[in-house]
């Protein structure tokens, strides 16, 4: 989960939440509940957080994606075969943008 990503990330950089707040601009308690995965992280932080936490925006993307996604499926008996099927879609997606572009 990216609060874990997240907090992995600042204790490595020796960072304390209060200054990730102060960047954020959000108080220090927001920065505990996203670290404890009790609040999503807004996608409007995912840059400052980058940089603040020396990691690719891209990076920090994928797992906030993956975030969204799993809060969708986490309950659901076939969510493993849905994740697949809705792969199966994205790439077949893919490929008709990629022919219809040539």
């Amino acid at each position: 989960m990216i609060g874990q990503k997240l907090r992995e990330l600042r204790e490595l950089k020796g960072l304390v939440q209060r200054q990730i707040a102060a960047e954020l601009e959000v108080d220090t308690a927001y920065v505990s509940k996203i670290e404890g995965n009790e609040k999503p992280v807004s996608r409007q932080h995912l840059k400052k957080l980058s940089i603040l936490l020396d990691i690719s925006e891209d990076e920090l993307l994928k797992h906030w994606i993956a975030d969204k996604i799993f809060d969708v499926v986490k309950n659901e008996k076939l969510a493993i075969e849905a994740l697949q099927l809705a792969k199966q879609f994205y790439l077949e997606q893919i490929e008709t943008n990629r022919k219809g572009t040539k």
